[in-house]
């Protein structure tokens, strides 16, 4: 079996659950592989009791991988899916961070999950994804035009509000005055896009939602499309340009560019363990049905 492993270390204390999985890696006799500025910053943690400086490293995956560890939190997740790309190859998300929607062991069920994992006990989730084309066309947009999550536009360098030009398979929908518009998929429904009031939505429901981002007018409402649709935005305000976003990578277009977002042709794999669910993870992480009174 071969694994490759990422990580950024922005948890506190993340050093014993990596030394935990590499223990258990090891022991598995599986050929691992770790991102090479991770290996550099775990053989300079003090934390860390075992040099493993003779780990080879990666700088990009290629298909021969079977799995792929990421180590923090959703956002580290996210770059991981940068690496993945239309590889194929399932993701296993370690959460040392706070709430880890994403991620499929918990720190604190850490020996456990990953035996489970290493035994072939698991299930695959797919997630859709959101590519973006831009007319012009931008480099900063390419060749990870591709989101999990979220393709967020916002303005830029102001205090005064865009006006986001929305169309739904080349038909007019509505003009957004606001801060910005959050085009996000059913795993994004639970980060950005639920912070500005967008609804939760299932994984393996088939749809995007449009959610707007702080919108002058209170009757504008996020909205629910098939992931059939094609959106184009074009944005325009008082600077000359504005950001978009795709999960967390962040370009600088020019005003009046055209911006089609539709779903991705590939999808990302990530590891369920066989007790879990996306119904379980909401009562955990939003403390569903829990009573608070006493």
């Amino acid at each position: 079996m071969k694994i490759g492993i990422y990580g950024q270390f922005y948890h506190e204390n993340s050093e014993i659950y990596i030394q935990m999985l590499l223990n258990a890696l090891q022991k598995k006799e599986t050929e691992v592989l770790i991102e090479e500025n991770f290996l550099g910053i775990i053989n300079q943690h003090q934390d860390i009791t075992k040099n493993f400086s003779g780990f080879s490293t990666f700088t990009e995956l290629d298909s021969s991988f079977d799995l792929f560890f990421s180590i923090g939190g959703d956002g580290t997740i996210l770059k991981a899916v940068t690496f993945v790309g239309d590889l194929g190859i399932p993701i296993v998300g370690i959460n040392t961070g706070r709430l880890g929607f994403l991620a499929t062991i918990q720190k604190e069920e850490m020996t456990e999950s990953l035996n489970q994992i290493l035994e072939g006990e698991y299930s695959i989730s797919e997630r859709s994804l959101l590519t973006v084309e831009t007319y012009p066309e931008s480099d900063e947009i390419q060749p990870l035009n591709f989101a999990l999550n979220e393709v967020a536009v916002n303005r830029r360098n102001t205090t005064s509000m865009i006006k986001v030009e929305t169309l739904v398979n080349d038909k007019y929908l509505t003009s957004y005055w606001s801060d910005g518009l959050i085009v996000a998929t059913p795993t994004g429904s639970t980060g950005y896009s639920l912070s500005c009031g967008g609804p939760v939505i299932d994984p393996e429901a088939n749809n995007i939602v449009l959610t707007p981002i702080a919108p002058h007018n209170l009757n504008a409402r996020p909205l629910v499309i098939p992931d059939s649709c094609t959106i184009t935005l074009k944005v325009s305000g008082r600077e000359s340009s504005f950001l978009v976003s795709m999960d967390s990578r962040i370009a600088t277009l020019e005003n009046e560019t055209s911006i089609i977002i539709k779903k991705a042709p590939f999808t990302i794999k990530l590891i369920q363990l066989h007790d879990d669910s996306f119904i379980k993870t909401l009562r955990k992480k939003l403390l569903w049905g829990e009573d608070k009174r006493n």
